[in-house]
């Protein structure tokens, strides 16, 4: 039977665990909002999907010029990433962005022309700077002694900032080129190609939480998340055209189901790697604090632009050299390969633990003394 006083310390311990999970006021706030801005600066980033690319073709811009258009946005983006970090990528809200762009961009530009969709999204992003500057709590980190080329030069990192890379620009890549491919194969509006944007954006969005939550309760299932995720990535990009050498006819139900499986993979792909990262980083015996989140955020934040910034180009390049259903085989190629490296690496690391293991057990029944 527990004492009185054993009984009050468990008690205490309790409530102060209870109060530790309560949110407080400026963590609230802080939440409100990174996600704030993370959902308008993506839904004005994607409502130009729908309709920019054939507006852009009508005054003689090709493909390739219009996928580097698409990636200024990721150049900046890259640049400030690496300069000052980000909070981290609270990807419901950039998966609500990316949902809602599409539709909500399509439709304005069906319904008042190409000047209105950018005048309203420019609004709500103005209409955030006031309401940060007023909500955002003052925040006095301390800087990390670590740096982004430390990270850079630690393998495992190294192939996760691969696999950050060619998941960013396997979803920018669909950016300058679904517009054209659906309205020229399957004769679409922009209203409706902005409603066949969902296919991908809207599962990415719903699964990120679920998988968010699978990957903190289970970390050692991250692996096998990102392996399954980078060759589903593959399987869908070689269908999404379908790919030439399969001879199967493309046809529009085709192309929405490849584009929710790819909206899944992205996220099985994705989510693990910030927390992944992270661990690898705290291993390798970097500081645990707000300095070292920063860095980490900022390299994520930096490979995950450049991505964006090729997807597009790559994109527009192969589009116009050969096709929609080609530029997508090899664009889903590039997961494809920077996974199956992650996974052997990690075959390898695993093997080696193992060996390390072994040979410890074996020392340590080594008598110390030998006639």
């Amino acid at each position: 039977m527990a004492t009185p006083e054993v009984a009050d310390s468990s008690d205490q311990n309790e409530n102060s665990r209870e109060e530790s999970e309560k949110w407080t006021k400026s963590q609230i706030f802080t939440l409100i909002s990174a996600a704030s801005m993370n959902f308008s600066s993506m839904v004005c980033y994607s409502i130009l999907g729908p309709f920019f690319p054939k507006e852009a073709e009508k005054k003689g811009v090709n493909a390739s010029t219009v996928g580097m258009i698409f990636g200024c946005f990721s150049v900046f983006n890259l640049i400030f990433s690496l300069i000052m970090g980000k909070y981290g990528s609270l990807e419901i809200f950039s998966g609500l962005g990316l949902t809602l762009g599409p539709p909500i961009g399509g439709y304005l530009y069906q319904l008042f022309g190409y000047q209105i969709p950018f005048v309203l999204l420019g609004c709500l992003v103005l209409l955030m700077i006031p309401l940060n500057m007023c909500i955002l709590p003052r925040c006095d980190g301390v800087a990390s002694t670590g740096s982004f080329w430390q990270l850079v030069l630690i393998p495992k990192v190294t192939l996760m900032c691969l696999m950050i890379f060619s998941i960013s620009s396997c979803i920018s890549f669909l950016d300058p080129t679904i517009s054209l491919f659906l309205i020229e194969k399957f004769k679409l509006k922009p209203g409706s190609v902005g409603l066949v944007f969902l296919g991908h954006a809207l599962p990415y969005a719903l699964s990120s939480p679920l998988l968010g939550l699978l990957s903190d309760k289970i970390p050692r299932i991250r692996i096998w998340l990102m392996l399954v995720g980078s060759w589903l990535i593959a399987l869908s990009f070689l269908l999404l055209g379908p790919a030439p050498f399969l001879h199967i006819k493309g046809q529009l139900w085709l192309f929405i189901s490849m584009l929710v499986v790819t909206g899944i993979s992205l996220s099985l792909c994705g989510i693990p790697l910030f927390p992944e990262v992270i661990n690898c980083v705290y291993e390798r015996g970097f500081e645990k604090g707000l300095g070292t989140l920063g860095i980490v955020s900022g390299l994520f934040g930096a490979f995950w632009c450049l991505g964006s910034f090729v997807g597009p180009i790559l994109g527009g390049f192969l589009y116009d050299k050969l096709n929609f259903e080609w530029a997508a085989t090899v664009q889903g190629g590039i997961p494809f390969v920077f996974g199956t490296l992650l996974g052997v690496y990690y075959m390898v690391e695993m093997a080696q633990k193992r060996s390390h293991s072994g040979n410890s057990l074996e020392e340590e029944r080594k008598p110390l003394i030998t006639n």
